[in-house]
């Protein structure tokens, strides 16, 4: 056995970073669209305005991805365009976008996969406090709602929210993404709890609207642990630094069992409550309970990862990596094992079916003189990190799919344009796209369901 039959070959994408039509037909402005016009935060500047010209152009990439033989899309609803002011009264040509770009995927039978959350805060719910403000539960969770009983007649997957890390840790601990704050790392605590209360709730709500039965799951991220070697001491040296929470307040988001043991588990993990201890709202029992709705399925973005052995004092030990380490464009390490291991002791400690939600890279692409976008470099990074995945399959891992970050070229968040992760190429002078080699050698994977790997 490798890959199922039923496998989810896709790609993904998220609303902001690709739709443009920021201010058009009645979307309200999202952190993002406030975010980018403070000077010096994004990249020269840069803005998601426009970004790939989606809001208009679906057509045209829901045909390139039929191209590309790609068998399930995850993208994002921009909460802020169906609910201009995070809430009340429903925005029906935002609504109608969403309802045509599901159908056009339908009709290329390409199955559609919801993210109801990928950081498009609405400004007007942030101005009222955000995820400091615990009525932002019963918002998020009625969006959520209603975003189930208009397209569950048509989609059967959802995720809740995308990288809970990122959001929190980089727009209200570092400060780097929108809205760009160093909030006291108490309030962080309070945000963390309102988001997982808000997944909770929103789980609820979402079965009790659902048309037909509904799957649903959430994606976080983080970086992997791999071991070192095969040694058993260094495979446990991994097993626990993957899951250990992270001392460092100033970062203390970038861990996996946070976010996700309150959401499986029904508990958040001993060692955190002890090193968090002093900044933590109170967490009662029904919290709990309501953050641990049940859920159907775990995705995982996976990137990267570090390399441990279990250190001569029984603790797990970073290994130093190597000069000359491969990298990508953005600097992050190359790391295939991470595809592997992490899987597999995601899937042994939660043992939920898993999509790996993303992976990819930056790479200096550019068009060369015939006309085409030759990116080796990116073939060479997912076929080795695709390997793993299919490894991790054979060894009894339930992998249900994989989704490519990203479908296209697109707004690359405090980066800007900088950075391209496409498989297609976008000239965002003219929006011209064009599908990169790596396109072309996707398309055969899925053909072959990854035999060819």
């Amino acid at each position: 056995m490798s890959f199922r039959k039923d496998f989810a070959w896709g790609e993904a994408t998220s609303s902001y970073q690709i739709e443009g039509g920021a201010f058009t037909d009645g979307k309200g402005w999202d952190i993002w669209d406030v975010f980018c016009r403070e000077k010096g935060k994004v990249f020269e500047g840069h803005t998601g305005d426009v970004a790939c010209d989606h809001y208009y152009r679906f057509k045209e990439d829901v045909a390139l991805m039929k191209e590309l033989g790609i068998k399930a899309y995850r993208f994002s609803i921009n909460w802020s365009r169906v609910f201009p002011n995070g809430y009340g009264k429903a925005n029906e040509l935002g609504v109608k976008f969403y309802h045509n770009l599901i159908d056009e995927l339908i009709n290329a039978g390409i199955e559609p996969f919801i993210t109801l959350y990928h950081w498009e805060l609405p400004y007007e719910v942030y101005k009222k406090g955000g995820w400091l403000n615990d009525e932002v539960i019963e918002w998020f969770s009625d969006y959520a709602a209603f975003i189930v009983k208009e397209f569950s007649g048509k989609v059967t997957k959802f995720f809740t929210f995308n990288e809970p890390q990122c959001f929190i840790g980089l727009g209200f601990v570092t400060g780097v993404h929108a809205p760009g704050l160093k909030a006291p790392i108490r309030d962080s605590f309070i945000m963390a709890h309102n988001v997982l209360k808000s997944h909770g709730l929103a789980v609820k709500k979402m079965r009790e609207n659902a048309k037909q039965d509904i799957l649903i799951g959430i994606a976080p991220t983080g970086s992997m642990s791999y071991p070192d070697s095969d040694k058993p001491e260094d495979i446990e040296a991994a097993r626990t630094h993957l899951m250990s929470c992270n001392p460092d307040l100033s970062n203390w988001t970038w861990n996996v069992t946070w976010w996700s043991d309150p959401v499986i588990l029904g508990e958040y993990p001993e060692d955190g409550l002890k090193l968090y201890k002093d900044y933590l709202p109170e967490i009662k029992k029904d919290d709990l309970k309501l953050i641990s709705q049940p859920i159907d399925f775990y995705g995982q973005n996976i990137y990267n990862g570090n390399r441990i052995k279990m250190g001569v004092d029984g603790k797990s030990e970073v290994v130093k990596r190597y000069e000359g380490f491969p990298k990508t464009a953005l600097d992050w390490p190359v790391t295939p094992e991470c595809l592997y291991w992490g899987p597999y002791f995601l899937y042994e400690r939660y043992k939920k079916p898993i999509y790996i939600t993303e992976n990819g890279l930056s790479c200096h692409d550019m068009v060369s003189s015939d006309g085409k976008v030759h990116d080796p470099n990116r073939i060479t990074f997912v076929e080795s990190y695709l390997k793993q995945l299919k490894k991790a399959s054979e060894n009894g891992v339930d992998i249900r799919g994989y989704f490519h970050w990203s479908l296209m070229d697109n707004f690359e968040w405090h980066s800007g344009y900088a950075e391209r992760f496409g498989m297609i190429y976008v000239d965002y002078q003219t929006q011209k796209r064009i599908i990169k080699d790596s396109g072309y050698w996707y398309k055969n994977i899925i053909a072959e369901n990854g035999e060819n790997l």
